[in-house]
């Protein structure tokens, strides 16, 4: 997993830099839960597991700060269905 990706409060997003790019992940905090809204990498850093690493960071975030995830980010939403060990952390409707 890429160890570069760090949150930022301001623009609410986790965000790693690599040369002049960046990739993120948005998201909106709500009451308990989380809502992954996208995940951006820029074609130049594509292919290399780049947005793979910012959602394991975002649900590896949630989890350890007791919140439960509602993605509207069709990426997150596909790993998460992919990955069993993060169902736990989807809202139950």
């Amino acid at each position: 997993m890429n160890t570069g990706i760090k949150q930022n409060h301001e623009k609410q997003r986790f965000e790693v830099h690599i040369n002049n790019s960046v990739g993120y992940m948005t998201y909106e905090l709500n009451d308990g839960f989380i809502d992954y809204t996208h995940t951006i990498v820029p074609r130049e850093l594509g292919g290399k597991g780049l947005g793979t690493d910012l959602v394991k960071y975002g649900l590896a975030y949630a989890r350890v700060n007791h919140l439960q995830v509602k993605p509207t980010c069709s990426f997150v939403v596909a790993m998460i269905e992919k990955n069993k060990v993060y169902q736990d952390l989807l809202v139950e409707d």
